[in-house]
């Protein structure tokens, strides 16, 4: 961009926030200001119950209906979901008999093995092949790490029944992703149905659709795998469809001069040539897979989720981080794995060559596992590794948590009560006494102010909506606590995401950092909290925060680097200070990236607060959590509902937000090299 355009846009800002924006949003804030202060009728202040829907009610009948008496001809539905876990759960059964139990013959406590499973020297080793064939040797040396780490400190065998869940959960994750992301490039009709569905399958908690599932699929490793693949599934599903629209006209213009079919077209040019795009949603599926296996161990998963699920309830943050740090390691060999096998080109093997030859690591894998399986006949220490070598830091990292209580608790209380009383709880009341029908009308404002008709009507209906069904007064909770969870996590974010910027050491280190905070399982974040904090909405903040504040850093980052460098020399030709060029230049031309990540950091925030209701908060999550405990599905779907109205709400403005933005600062289409 060139200084004259620069300056031509300054006076056009300034216009357009008087003549567009300014009126009609002191407009809309005197008459919100009148319905909140003035005396005006109760039913404006508070929604009245008698005009609730009762939502909660013909959802459970609903699904009562479905379980109880729904059938399709021949069958049942509940002859579909049989038929459904079935086959879901023969390879998850293979899938646990070679990792974990081996293969059994019976059931119960009178089942007996017959074959043992894979050894851990097969297991590591098959991984760290995978890994050289991959990335080569550094690649193989770190997977073959975290799976040793997995079982040094004892955390194998749940460590297997988890990768169990994932071998099983991400190919149909992956399959049921690419064929909908495909549907919808075919049919814009069909997208246009499918994205507000994805929507909802992102942004309604994992623990609104766990009722269901239980009532469908029963209690067990079927029913978590089935959740999973929902909750895995719409990345896949979006980057698919964005994928093959992004590839080269000429790569279809040859497809169509070859007389290729539609499918041809699809499955042999389409397809391949988005295979670098398509391995990016594989890795979302894996990661998200991984993150879901606490969640999932609530109906019956197992594995490393149900150790960190078992170790918050009895508050021993020892055994909780020893296995979250396992889930931590599992998640980083298998995400480094993914995306080596995306960005290598593999060369066809040579068909005059021998097996061994074509092969060579596929081979050695076979190789291994006899080996290990003989030696395992004969030293038992090699078909599992023996528990007096494991190596156990739960205690010790009890003691020293113990230890922090003891000789700082009354430190952390001061921070904890100032924070209380000057900040959360002014907060919550402030929000908690708007009246409804003010906030939905200022929402629609900002709707037709920002998006035109469409976005005012959607984000009005979704706001009243939340009142109708009678979560309004829970939804204010929820929103205080995201709103000062948000606001912390920028306002640490963004100066840090500056700093990084312009400092590319900083940024590796704290990239690093950033990426562990990722592979964390959401329910980690809570331990160490409930034990220095004790329960609240103080330790609900803190956990959101840390979990929150990655999506801040790193667009606060991606937006500085973006800004083009052309404009930041005109700036310091002008005799711009560095804080000016900051303030004035860099941080003006970032502000829809950090708009989009302050977007993504409120999207964590309200997953990551339907978990905070382990911790005593007693907003919309609680109401989740409290629907899971009671089996009750309406309640916990219309709560899930009423959570994922508040993100779409929040997601459509500030999105539409940022476009309004970045197309006054003239930077739609725009490109430019970091500055």
């Amino acid at each position: 961009m060139s200084l004259p355009v620069i300056e031509a846009q300054r006076p056009i800002a300034p216009r357009m926030a008087a003549g567009s924006i300014s009126l009609p949003w002191l407009t809309a804030l005197a008459v919100f200001a009148v319905l909140w202060l003035a005396p005006v009728p109760a039913w404006i202040d508070v929604y009245p119950k008698a005009w609730e829907i009762p939502a909660a009610r013909w959802i459970s009948a609903a699904m009562k209906w479905l379980v109880n008496d729904a059938s399709f001809g021949l069958f049942t539905f509940t002859d579909l979901t049989r038929f459904l876990a079935s086959l879901i759960e023969a390879p998850y059964r293979l899938a646990l008999s070679l990792l974990a139990t081996g293969f059994l013959s019976g059931q119960g406590s009178s089942a007996v093995q017959v074959a043992p499973p894979l050894s851990w020297i097969a297991v590591i080793g098959i991984v760290a092949l995978m890994g050289h064939a991959a990335g080569g040797r550094p690649l193989a040396v770190l997977v073959a790490a975290c799976f040793s780490f997995i079982l040094v400190f004892g955390q194998w065998q749940s460590a297997m029944a988890t990768l169990a869940s994932v071998l099983v959960a991400v190919p149909i994750g992956v399959a049921g992703g690419l064929l909908l992301g495909i549907a919808a490039y075919r049919h814009p009709r069909f997208e246009r149905a499918l994205t507000p569905v994805l929507d909802m399958m992102q942004t309604i908690p994992a623990f609104a659709y766990l009722v269901p599932i239980l009532f469908l699929f029963g209690f067990g490793p079927t029913a978590a795998i089935v959740a999973t693949v929902i909750y895995a599934l719409p990345p896949m599903a979006r980057i698919t469809a964005l994928s093959l629209r992004q590839v080269a006209p000429e790569v279809r213009d040859l497809g169509r001069m070859v007389g290729a079919t539609r499918r041809q077209m699809t499955w042999r040019v389409l397809v391949p040539s988005a295979r670098d795009s398509l391995m990016v949603g594989v890795n979302q599926v894996i990661m998200l897979s991984l993150n879901m296996v606490i969640i999932a161990s609530m109906i019956g998963a197992g594995g490393l989720g149900f150790d960190v699920l078992a170790a918050l309830r009895r508050l021993d943050i020892g055994a909780g981080l020893v296995a979250g740090l396992a889930i931590v390691a599992l998640a980083v060999a298998l995400d480094r794995l993914s995306q080596a096998f995306a960005q290598r080109d593999f060369a066809a093997p040579r068909l005059d060559a021998s097996l061994l030859a074509r092969y060579p690591h596929v081979s050695a894998a076979l190789a291994l596992v006899a080996a290990t399986y003989a030696l395992g006949m004969v030293l038992p220490f090699v078909r599992q590794w023996p528990e007096a070598w494991e190596i156990s830091t739960g205690a010790l990292l009890s003691e020293a948590v113990k230890w922090i209580n003891i000789n700082f608790f009354d430190t952390f209380e001061a921070v904890k009560n100032a924070v209380l009383l000057n900040v959360l709880v002014p907060f919550k009341r402030f929000l908690s006494d708007l009246p409804w029908l003010g906030v939905t009308g200022l929402l629609a404002v900002a709707g037709y102010l920002l998006g035109g008709v469409r976005l005012m009507a959607t984000v009005a209906v979704l706001a009243f909506l939340i009142a109708a069904t009678g979560q309004w007064e829970k939804a204010a909770i929820t929103v205080y606590l995201c709103g000062v969870s948000v606001l912390f996590a920028a306002l640490i974010g963004i100066p840090v995401g500056i700093l990084c910027a312009e400092n590319e050491r900083l940024w590796r280190v704290v990239s690093l950092v950033i990426d562990t905070l990722q592979t964390l399982p959401s329910f980690v974040y809570l331990m160490p909290v409930v034990m220095l904090f004790r329960v609240g909405d103080f330790s609900a903040m803190l956990a959101v925060v840390a979990y929150a504040i990655v999506p801040a850093i790193r667009y606060a980052v991606l937006g500085l680097r973006r800004v083009d460098s052309r404009v930041v020399e005109a700036g310091r030709a002008m005799g711009a200070t560095r804080g000016q060029i900051l303030t004035r230049i860099r941080l003006k031309l970032a502000l829809p990236e950090i708009m989009l990540g302050i977007n993504q950091t409120i999207m964590f925030a309200l997953s990551m607060l339907v978990i905070t209701a382990l911790v005593g908060t007693r907003d919309l999550g609680q109401e989740v959590y409290i629907a899971l405990t009671k089996a009750d599905t309406g309640r916990g779907l219309v709560a899930g509902l009423a959570v994922a109205a508040i993100a779409i709400i929040a997601d459509r403005l500030i999105s539409a937000g940022a476009a309004r933005t970045r197309a006054r600062l003239g930077l739609a289409g725009m490109g430019g090299s970091a500055s």
